[in-house]
């Protein structure tokens, strides 16, 4: 283990948290393709009601959709303009 370096460490775990946040994104990608199944099935059963039936579900998908969008935009920052490398300079005093 001495020779990992602070930094190195960083970046690496920075990196395996990036990946994990991106694990973010399935809850959204199954709920969303269950969402429009059900849209679906809906409007095959009431087809008068179809103007209601996807403004709700695109409703549904939107809000949705920003657990995965946080998800990426964790992951952006850990990536590339990681506030822990600043951290461990100023503790390091240089």
């Amino acid at each position: 283990m001495e020779q990992i370096d602070g930094r190195a460490l960083i970046l690496a775990c920075s990196a395996i948290g990036a990946g994990l946040a991106m694990i973010a994104g399935i809850g959204p990608g199954i709920g969303q393709g269950y969402a429009a199944g059900k849209g679906a099935e809906a409007v095959g059963r009431q087809p008068e009601a179809q103007g209601d039936i996807v403004r709700t579900m695109l409703l549904g998908a939107a809000v949705a959709e920003t657990t995965g969008i946080y998800g990426l935009i964790i992951a952006i920052i850990l990536l590339f303009a990681n506030p822990l490398i600043s951290q461990y300079l100023r503790l390091l005093g240089q």
